[in-house]
């Protein structure tokens, strides 16, 4: 009777008929009944209310809270949505202002808050750490200080603050700052010290970083989740490592069925959103045992297969059309909860531009488990790197995007195993791509800068076809690529291996591919936001080779085909623009024509 009893009142609430509105207002009150004559004060009381096909509409004004939402849509047709109302700026915050500050003789400011100012967690308290976490010699913590909306720069001793003759130099500031924060934790309060330039911040808008993450389930399996048109930023977040629960300032705890579209995120101390694991099949398992990194993520893979880890149970979003920035370790992340997700649309920029610390799970886009991932039409810049698909990406698409002026590589794709493909996308920085990988097709790129492959001895999973399932594991022997219709430049005197050059000795069929020397490579960014691209080569263009699933074969280790995530064949029809290709003699490169002036590229 018991179990019934606890059966009951688990599906009670899903009885209720679904399809209300919820409305929240800055004037509103929790204990109103969510009307819009009568309308929440929190983002979090609706959240706790919303059944599957109820929409929660915020209203204009900023949200200084952590969203727990308590239930998730049942599938695509009953979704729970969370939405700024129509053409209003909704921000939701980690943060909390700080107004309280004097100015001492050596011009650094003081401010003194209880520690009863930020409840059970305090970021200042908080060391940054995690698997692979670089700290660069000193202490970081999660916590943040924002003057205007810009973070300052955490320093390692009080007495730094105080110093003048100090600028810290970094890609966000290459002539130096002066903006910097310490903090002292006491058993009772927290004392905060900080320089803000020529600013006084009792008249300029002063905020520290309290909260963890800014919207995130703690139960798991929360599906079917709509978040759309939010300003969201600000947050504490921690280091995501693969082998950890992985929470950003926008985070999906293991579920499936997340649409996140139409956002701005921004300032958050670690990621921006995170598509990742769980706490209890690992949680930063290297630095609790201390083997090899390779060995202990292969045991949370496994460990995460048995925990259900399948396209019925996890992953499956869409991450759409947002803004993210300014992320000191990557704009999207995520372990295996980003597998048979969609990428699409986003601008992502300046992410690690403080370089304050480092380590291997930096980019614009960090990927584990990313099976039959698609990725496209992104634009990604000034970050660390680009696109980092790292272990196994079978059956992933990277396709369309937009990169530049990214600070190490492109494209990177580490220890996977095919079947994946990546085409038509745009490479532009110094180093195009990074291939530490096996088994992957190359179609119709531009790749601007120098090319790197790299054999690894790990030895990585190879799964089932379209699933998530292992089939083998093997190390990577740098080969079996496919490159076909790529444009590659070379530049006189480089001191890189730029084109096939680096695939000397390997095992790579390619065809139709041209390398340009010197040719006139442009990007000229507009104010409003586009984007213009130049490519005048020096030397005229001939024709590509057709290429389709057919041309493209099986890869050696898995034995599987180049194909769509469906399993129907893999189509080249239309180019980076959406026009369409000559399919028996396409031109080389991104676009169907050999050399262009002024060419709108966002």
């Amino acid at each position: 009777m018991k179990r019934i009893l606890t059966l009951l009142l688990i599906l009670l609430p899903f009885t209720q008929a679904p399809g209300r509105e919820y409305h929240v207002t800055t004037s509103g009150s929790d204990a109103a009944d969510g009307s819009l004559q009568s309308p929440f004060r929190t983002i979090s009381r609706a959240a706790q209310l919303s059944l599957p096909g109820d929409t929660v509409t915020v209203h204009g004004g900023t949200y200084r809270e952590w969203v727990d939402p308590l239930y998730g849509g049942t599938d695509d047709a009953n979704r729970i949505l969370y939405r700024a109302a129509e053409g209003e700026v909704v921000e939701l915050k980690g943060s909390e202002p700080v107004t309280d500050w004097k100015k001492g003789k050596d011009g650094v400011w003081t401010a003194v808050l209880p520690n009863s100012f930020f409840g059970a967690y305090n970021p200042f308290a908080d060391r940054i750490h995690g698997d692979w976490f670089v700290d660069l010699g000193r202490v970081h913590h999660t916590a943040e200080v924002y003057l205007d909306d810009v973070s300052l720069y955490e320093v390692e001793r009080r007495e730094i603050v105080a110093r003048t003759d100090t600028l810290i130099k970094s890609r966000r500031d290459p002539e130096g700052s002066c903006l910097m924060w310490y903090a002292e934790v006491g058993a009772t309060e927290t004392t905060l010290y900080a320089r803000f330039g020529t600013a006084d911040p009792r008249r300029s808008r002063v905020e520290v970083a309290v909260r963890p993450t800014c919207f995130y389930p703690t139960r798991e399996g929360v599906n079917y989740l709509t978040l759309r048109g939010f300003h969201i930023s600000q947050a504490a977040t921690q280091w995501g490592a693969p082998t950890a629960e992985q929470i950003g300032m926008v985070a999906a705890h293991w579920s499936k069925g997340w649409i996140i579209e139409d956002n701005v995120i921004t300032n958050s101390r670690c990621s921006g959103i995170t598509l990742g694991k769980e706490y209890s099949t690992g949680h930063n398992l290297w630095g609790q045992r201390g083997f090899d990194g390779a060995t202990e993520y292969n045991e949370v893979i496994f460990a995460v297969l048995r925990k259900g880890w399948d396209k019925r149970n996890v992953g499956s979003h869409i991450v759409r059309n947002n803004e993210i920035s300014f992320c000191e370790q990557a704009g999207i992340c995520g372990s295996m909860g980003c597998a048979f997700s969609e990428v699409c649309g986003n601008h992502i920029h300046d992410i690690w531009v403080k370089n304050q610390f480092d380590g291997p799970e930096i980019g614009g886009i960090k990927f584990h488990g990313a099976v039959d991932a698609y990725i496209h039409g992104n634009r990604i810049h000034r970050c660390q790197k680009g696109i980092w698909l790292d272990w196994m990406g079978q059956g992933s698409r990277v396709s369309r995007n937009l990169l530049y002026d990214n600070f190490w590589m492109d494209i990177y794709y580490e220890v996977d195993h095919g079947p994946m493909v990546c085409d038509h996308n745009i490479m532009l920085s110094d180093m195009s791509l990074w291939d530490m990988s096996e088994g992957i097709a190359y179609v119709h790129n531009l790749m601007a800068g120098y090319v790197e492959a790299v054999s690894q001895g790990r030895y990585t999973p190879y799964q089932l076809d379209h699933s998530t399932q292992v089939k083998g594991l093997y190390f990577i022997t740098c080969g079996d690529d496919r490159f076909y219709n790529n444009l590659f430049c070379r530049v006189t005197g480089g001191a890189h291996p730029y084109g096939l050059d680096t695939y000397a000795g390997a095992t790579v069929y390619a065809e139709g591919n041209l390398t340009c020397t010197d040719p006139e490579v442009r990007l000229e960014e507009s104010p409003d936001g586009s984007v213009f691209l130049t490519f005048l080569p020096k030397e005229p263009v001939p024709s590509g080779k057709k290429v389709d699933t057919g041309v493209l074969g099986r890869v050696r280790l898995s034995g599987y085909a180049f194909e769509q995530a469906d399993g129907s064949p893999l189509p080249f029809p239309t180019d980076f623009l959406g026009r369409d290709r000559n399919q028996d003699a396409p031109v080389p490169g991104p676009f169907e024509q050999s050399s262009f002036t002024r060419l709108k590229v966002w």
